[in-house]
């Protein structure tokens, strides 16, 4: 019996990580432990562990009289509400929880089986950087994750969860990820340290500023959400998961749903105001839409003149592309086109239908935005929608002007239906501006420029030229868009396209 006494001594003393007073430590700062993140995560008693007992190689510096089981990180797989996902936890309490050349190889042990059988990988990420005493050998362990996460790219779901510092090469596994949920004031992520910038460039800066979750939710939009703690994050991360497939040979899993497919909203109706300048919420459209009204949004904090995420029709995955007219009038602008192209093609990746909301009155016009590349920018929203075979469902409600009109999922994109409500207007630009183009002989007679925008305005402020063409499949009624939409989805189950054959494409990146 020795020895199986000896198995459960060991195991005890390797669940304890870096020791009863290490794990108080990181209990004080708010944070769970390794263990504790991997047990809220997944389904009761589902998780099963590998190489629990691996240990560093490691003999300078003293490190071979200090050997931990586990080594810093915990891996394995359980489930999400009973689909299977492959999971790695970093251990702060274990040396900072460093990446060590066997770190490393636990963590690409995993994600291999997770491509190999088609699952996701959700990475938990709370660790020093590279252990410093291995050298070369610990950056070669981040090469090769860096490796797994290309690889794994459109092939599994991959998730990461950044509950504590993050800095340096090991920012790029997560960057690389299709999601990064952070903790608001105990999780960090930057390729240098306050103190690097001090000496550099003479910046004072803390660590929250620099690579906070506020940072990286709302400025540089590294990080798609961020929460007030840990047990807040990973419930998000599980409600996450069940929108997405396994793999991208899957499909999205369908739930049973209690809202009626045939539901009119009335109050649709008059969303739209009288008045072409006034701004109303999006958000309340996408709602009115989804199944018992429930939107995932992604990247909340970021380019709120653009709203993307992940609602249900008849219980189905549906990727949501929405402008919002609350903000910037719904222009697209540098930051809106790349957060929205990154969610097309994650949608198209994993086989997600996508749904168009369109009101945009055009591209953000300025100097910064022109200096800062807004015609590269722009299209590579162009090119996600372009590229995306998946069905591609559009409505546009209000305004649809120029190249924003044609870059918002339109039928020439290969939009599969494309509808129009009675309120939209579908032009190169507003009726003013075209008609001081146009009647430029007349821009000093206020009368007759007056006579003229509003003949424009009959012209073209409304669906119907659109529809004539054949651009517009159809005019629908706004209280019956749930109906329209969920149809259109609903006959588009079967769609398959077949592109030339590429190595891959060149984004305009």
């Amino acid at each position: 019996m020795d020895v199986l006494q000896e198995l459960e001594t060991r195991r005890q003393a390797a669940r304890l990580g870096g020791g009863e007073n290490r794990i108080a430590a990181q209990h004080s700062k708010g944070k769970l432990t390794a263990r504790e993140r991997i047990e809220l995560l997944l389904d009761d008693g589902s998780f099963e562990e590998f190489d629990m007992f691996v240990a560093h190689r490691c003999t300078d510096f003293g490190m071979e009289n200090d050997r931990p089981a586990g080594d810093g990180v915990v891996t394995g797989w359980g489930t999400i509400n009973g689909r299977l996902v492959y999971v790695f936890s970093q251990d702060f309490t274990v040396m900072g929880g460093s990446v060590s050349e066997t770190h490393g190889q636990k963590i690409c042990k995993i994600m291999d089986m997770a491509v190999q059988n088609g699952a996701p990988i959700i990475g938990i990420n709370d660790s020093g950087g590279a252990r410093i005493q291995e050298g070369v050998a610990s950056l070669a362990a981040y090469g090769e994750v860096f490796q797994r996460n290309i690889t794994a790219s459109g092939v599994v779901p991959q998730i990461s969860l950044i509950m504590g510092p993050t800095a340096g090469g090991a920012v790029y596994s997560p960057a690389m990820t299709d999601f990064i949920f952070m903790v608001k004031d105990s999780s960090y992520m930057f390729v240098t340290g306050p103190d690097v910038v001090k000496t550099v460039t003479n910046e004072q800066v803390t660590a929250e500023e620099l690579g906070g979750a506020g940072t990286h939710t709302k400025k540089s939009s590294v990080a798609d959400a961020a929460f007030e703690n840990d047990v807040e994050a990973i419930a998000e991360v599980r409600r996450l998961v069940d929108f997405l497939p396994l793999h991208n040979r899957d499909k999205a899993p369908v739930r049973p749903f209690f809202d009626n497919v045939n539901r009119m909203e009335a109050s649709l109706d008059t969303l739209v105001p009288d008045n072409p300048n006034m701004p109303y919420d999006m958000k309340e459209l996408i709602t009115k839409l989804a199944d018992e009204g429930d939107f995932y949004e992604i990247q909340e904090e970021f380019a709120k003149n653009i709203l993307t995420g992940f609602i249900r029709l008849e219980g189905s995955s549906v990727g949501v592309v929405a402008n919002q007219p609350m903000v910037l009038a719904g222009c697209l602008d540098i930051d809106a086109s790349r957060k929205a192209a990154r969610f097309v093609r994650f949608c198209d990746a994993f086989d997600i239908p996508i749904l168009s909301l369109v009101d945009v009155p055009g591209f953000l016009p300025g100097t910064s935005q022109e200096y800062a590349g807004v015609i590269k920018h722009g299209a590579k929203l162009l090119f996600a929608y372009g590229e995306a075979t998946v069905p591609k469902v559009t409505v546009i409600t209000r305004k649809a002007y120029g190249g924003a009109y044609v870059v918002m999922s339109s039928k020439h994109l290969n939009g599969d239906f494309n509808y129009a409500w009675p309120t939209s207007e579908i032009a190169v630009m507003g009726a003013k501006g075209a008609t001081e183009i146009i009647h430029r002989a007349d821009l000093n007679d206020p009368e007759k420029l007056a006579k003229h925008t509003q003949d424009y305005e009959d012209r073209f402020a409304n669906p119907f030229v659109a529809a004539e063409k054949g651009v517009i499949d159809e005019v629908i009624m706004p209280h019956a868009t749930r109906k329209r939409v969920c149809r259109a989805f609903a006959s588009l189950r079967t769609k398959q396209v077949q592109t030339p054959w590429k190595k891959h494409d060149n984004i305009p990146l």
